[in-house]
């Protein structure tokens, strides 16, 4: 019998941007729309638009395509939501940070050094104990990065989910 967990993996991930206006509850009714469809937010990135009394919510989630739809129709239908649109991997630029803190001793600091210079993550922290390193880049690359540094101890892990931007002149 298949878990729970392995169909969600086999389901579709999907990458929406939501242009809100910046009132209370707003959050709580969008995440509704999710969760009566039966979506998992895998992500959720929320930043100030380039309008002050708007923001930009970038959401990641996995689902199938027909209750997506009706998440975007329903989205689209609240009062505080300018605009939401589902974008492809190939019509954005997407990034995300991830902040990782390894413990490291003397025999493997070489070698914890030579990953992040690898993925090209800078060190933001330092000591005799342990590192703190910061990586930007695809989802894809940061978890390459990460399941590396599981050879040595991974104290902790902090990643702020994918945010987008339409690539050209294409709306996000």
């Amino acid at each position: 019998m298949e878990t729970d967990m392995n169909v969600n993996k086999a389901l579709p991930t999907h990458n929406l941007s939501i242009y809100v206006a910046n009132r209370p509850g707003a959050l709580v009714r969008i995440s509704q729309a999710f969760s009566l469809r039966g979506f998992n937010i895998e992500s959720l990135v929320v930043s100030p638009g380039a309008l002050g009394d708007f923001s930009r919510m970038t959401i990641t989630a996995k689902g199938n395509q027909e209750g997506l739809e009706q998440i975007i129709k329903q989205c689209t239908k609240l009062v505080d939501v300018i605009a939401c649109r589902e974008h492809s991997d190939e019509e954005v630029v997407a990034r995300e940070l991830a902040l990782v803190k390894v413990a490291i001793d003397p025999e493997h600091r070489e070698l914890v050094l030579q990953i992040a210079d690898h993925f090209h993550a800078k060190t933001v922290d330092f000591n005799e104990n342990s590192l703190v390193l910061e990586a930007t880049g695809s989802s894809e690359k940061l978890d390459a990065m990460v399941n590396l540094l599981r050879k040595y101890k991974i104290i902790e892990l902090v990643r702020t989910g994918k945010v987008i931007m339409a690539r050209g002149d294409r709306q996000t």
